[in-house]
């Protein structure tokens, strides 16, 4: 029985229940560093401490979100405070405490359990008894797990921890690199849950399943369930293991010496119903649905439940291969599956906040990208059992530029902390449908020793997925050769370089590229800049705080250059902002439709694309798809429209055109229209050609027609009808009779330089378009959705137009919201209907308001 309590002389508290099998979290903690806190761990973790005067912080905090929470600094997102952060107050040890009060029946047993590591290191105390040091609780990802019963006590009790400092080139911790600034404390302390966990004689741990599909067949699956019976006692025990799935039962005795651990296995061989019939398959959400699976068990002595586990799972199959070319081939469920993902960055101070993780993913869906790559950033449960639900794959594994690939300074103790870290993300992450493999090295190769390590501990894990070698073009000794590259580009690159099949181009699997800067709209800019940051934009050569500390990426350098010959100078900062989402849109959209376009390129497809990066772990102008405060823009969108499901789309090698369905159902009866204008509204060729489009593949569709007369900067509309003339797809091109090109011998890790510059200078003398607009809304539930309706009139184009949904006239827009489209092109005659849902609360009771801008159109509001 536990009552966990807030200070500690709350004795008088009720004390709960605690059944076998249940698990307790510590909800929060009192927090303080060793400057003030100088007695030892007998002191704090003696119930009769009193910690009122420490800083009360959340369950998982380190010490820096725990200050943070505490409102010790002014807002560390904005400007430079983040820089006022003293680092000297982290390079001593840090303190958490917390009480509770315990019933422990006899018979019954007590564990403390650590979810994760603490950073960098620790000491456990108990009631004044320490219970671990810092010669085995090191490390992020390490989980642990201690026999307290004979030190808990009936009535009021204490765990105090002691989290030393973080180092991340010592210790194999968590490291944010060159992606943002970094945290002041290295993300010292506690970032996962600390539990206690109630049992009786027999406790049951690593519940697990797995399922084999005898593919191509998808009508049978075997259904595998192991969990490890332990015997806490000091006598031998005979226990009762029992389980369902659905509606199947099963149940084995199993004779446990005193402190044995046994594995117990159930599978079709002893239990027939484990071999499921038509069985609900799990499918990555742009193939299929997500139908998953609870596995219950439990550990009877005597007629009594002892202890009980449960679990959810997918029936799926993931293996992977080398395609032609050499790149890495994963296959779900026997088809071929193209990764088009972005990575993953978690908060900087490794907060959890999962309405925000939430936000997120549903932006990851709506998007249409399949996959997230977590390097070194292994996320929380909440995190897997949310992209279980949406169909989400996750591809895990190690980071790079810190301890984690120094492999020359690991010793005796950092060769087990890998193991240990390597088999507890093993464990915690096996059971969900939605990982698609563990990369064990990010830049580099692990030598075969470490390799042997990694490979050994996911084997003890019964990890069943594929394991790669490195997330770059290299091998290891029993792994072979990755089937990666990790070629740049990390910063600007014009749409033609995608399609080019060297360095980041279309071919094979690159598992992080992008295009650097993206550079937010001007209102969220000034939620994180001050006046005089916003207004150094316009200076390529000034460094700027919110990119990043690395030398490379501090600067928007030949971003700006680009920019500048292609676009031409912005005028203002406005005018920089409004071509930055040009320049995000058209390079996002086409990093993601060239690995598309050649996935079907049998001599060297395009097998996977991770985009770098996917979203913000702090407030910054780089590497992301959408931004910290969940603003999208013009990456957001361009990288929507490359990812629909069924999506006609432009080559810019070659000017071909393509048809791509993510479905794996073939579609016939499709038709392509594709429509040239010169950029004064003058319409220049039109043309439609019949196309079936294969399911799980890319189908070409001719080529862009070439008349005379093309304006400097032209447009192309690409319009996807089905057989009944509907239109299911557009997309928008803004083009230039010049092209861009690149001077691959002057490559460096990170970027190819341009030789020369496409000209859309045009787009500057645009005439101005004229629309009709109205924006109507409904609530929905705790949702609001909201539509505008854009028709085009007069005798121009409106061009790239955004609805924003304000909080009333003139207030600032509701975050986040989720668009069916935006940045939108509308021609004479055109009707175009944009869709947005977000929470009726995040409104704060104002009635809500759409502003409309335009390239060329002048902002109005829509009141809906």
């Amino acid at each position: 029985m536990f009552s966990l309590l807030t200070v500690a002389h709350a004795s008088s508290v009720p004390t709960v229940s605690v059944a076998a099998g249940q698990v307790t979290t510590i909800p929060d903690w009192r927090l303080q560093t060793s400057r003030t806190a100088t007695s030892g761990g007998n002191v704090y973790s003696d119930p009769s401490f009193n910690d009122s005067s420490w800083l009360p912080v959340p369950a998982r905090s380190t010490v820096m979100a725990g200050l943070i929470a505490n409102n010790k600094y002014p807002d560390v997102n904005f400007g430079d405070n983040l820089k006022s952060v003293n680092r000297d107050d982290f390079s001593v040890p840090w303190w958490y405490r917390k009480s509770f009060t315990a019933q422990q029946p006899a018979g019954t047993n007590t564990f403390l359990k650590l979810k994760g590591g603490i950073i960098a290191r620790a000491e456990v105390w108990v009631n004044g008894t320490k219970v671990a040091g810092t010669d085995t609780v090191i490390g992020a990802y390490p989980t642990r797990e201690y026999n307290v019963t004979s030190l808990i006590r009936n009535g009021t009790n204490a765990i105090a921890i002691k989290a030393m400092s973080s180092d991340p080139s010592k210790d194999l911790l968590i490291h944010f690199v060159d992606w943002t600034q970094l945290p002041p404390d290295r993300n010292q302390g506690l970032f996962r849950d600390v539990q206690l966990a109630n049992s009786g004689a027999v406790s049951l741990r690593d519940l697990r399943v797995s399922t084999d599909l005898p593919l191509p067949n998808l009508t049978t699956a075997d259904v595998t369930v192991k969990v490890n019976a332990r015997n806490d006692s000091g006598q031998a025990q005979t226990t009762q293991v029992t389980g369902t799935i659905d509606n199947i039962g099963f149940t084995q005795p199993v004779s446990l010496a005193a402190g044995e651990t046994k594995t117990v296995t159930f599978n079709p061989g002893n239990t027939s119903g484990l071999r499921l019939t038509n069985p609900r398959v799990w499918w990555p959400f742009t193939m299929g649905g997500q139908p998953m699976y609870t596995a219950n068990v439990s550990a009877s002595v005597g007629g009594a439940v002892s202890d009980s586990a449960s679990t959810t799972f997918g029936v799926r199959e993931i293996t992977s291969t080398r395609a032609n070319g050499g790149g890495r081939q994963f296959i779900v469920n026997g088809k071929p599956f193209l990764v088009r993902g972005g990575g993953w960055a978690s908060d900087l101070f490794l907060r959890t906040n999962l309405r925000n993780i939430q936000d997120q993913m549903n932006l990851v869906r709506s998007m249409n990208l399949n996959t997230i790559r977590l390097e070194g950033k292994p996320e929380n449960d909440e995190f897997y059992d949310m992209a279980d639900r949406l169909g989400i794959m996750v591809l895990t594994g190690w980071e790079c530029c810190s301890a984690w690939e120094s492999y020359g300074s690991f010793n005796a103790e950092k060769n087990r902390v890998a193991g240990e870290s390597a088999e507890s993300e093993g464990k915690r992450i096996r059971n969900h449908p939605s990982v698609l493999g563990f990369l064990i090295a990010s830049d580099l190769a692990t030598p075969a020793a470490q390799e042997k390590i990694y490979l050994d501990a996911l084997a003890r894990a019964d990890w069943n997925l594929p394991i790669i070698a490195s997330a770059s073009d290299k091998s290891s000794p029993q792994l072979g050769n990755s089937g990666m590259k990790m070629d740049g580009p990390y910063w600007y690159e014009p749409p033609v370089y995608w399609h080019n099949k060297q360095l980041g181009g279309a071919a094979g699997f690159a598992s992080e590229i992008g295009p650097g800067p993206t550079i937010p709209e001007l209102d969220e800019l000034k939620k994180f800049l001050t006046q005089s940051q916003i207004n150094s934009l316009t200076n390529y050569s000034t460094t700027q705080y919110h990119l990043s500390p690395s030398g490379t990426f501090g600067k928007l350098s030949f971003w700006g250059t680009a920019l500048d010959n292609r676009y031409g100078k912005p005028a203002n900062v406005d005018d920089l902002v409004r071509k930055a989402q040009l320049a995000n849109y058209e390079t996002n959209r086409a990093q993601f439709e060239a690995y598309a376009d050649n996935q079907s390129d049998s001599s060297n497809p395009s097998t996977g694309v991770i985009y770098w990066m996917l979203n913000d772990p702090w407030p910054k102008l780089f590497w992301h798809l959408y931004n910290y405060n969940l603003a999208t823009a013009g990456s957001y969108f361009g990288a929507k429209t490359a990812l629909r499901p069924l999506h006609v789309q432009y080559s810019y090698d070659d000017k071909s055109l393509s048809v791509v369905n993510t479905d794996l159902q073939n579609t016939s009866g499709l038709s392509v229209q594709v429509t040239l204008f010169n950029a004064d509204g003058t319409q220049k060729a039109d043309e439609t050609r019949r196309v079936n489009s294969t399911g799980n593949a890319t189908t070409k569709a001719g080529s862009l027609p070439q008349p005379g007369g093309l304006s400097t900067t032209y447009f192309a509309r690409l319009l996807l009808k089905d057989s009944s003339g509907k239109v299911v797809d557009r997309n928008v091109y803004w083009l230039s009779t010049k092209a861009d090109t690149l001077d691959y011998g002057g490559s460096d890790w990170y970027f190819t330089p341009q030789s020369g510059y496409a000209d859309l200078k045009g787009l500057n003398s645009l005439p101005a378009g004229t629309v009709n607009a109205s924006a109507s809304s409904t609530v929905e539930g705790e949702k609001t959705r909201t539509t505008v309706t854009i028709t085009g009139t007069g005798s121009k184009m409106a061009f790239f137009l955004r609805a924003s949904v304000r909080k009333g006239d003139g207030g600032a827009e509701v975050l986040p919201q989720d668009w069916s489209d935006n940045y939108v092109t509308v021609w004479p005659g055109e009707t175009l209907t944009l869709t947005t849902t977000y929470r009726t609360a995040d409104l704060g009771g104002t009635s809500p308001v759409v502003q409309l801008t335009g390239h060329n159109l002048q902002t109005r509001t829509l009141t809906s």
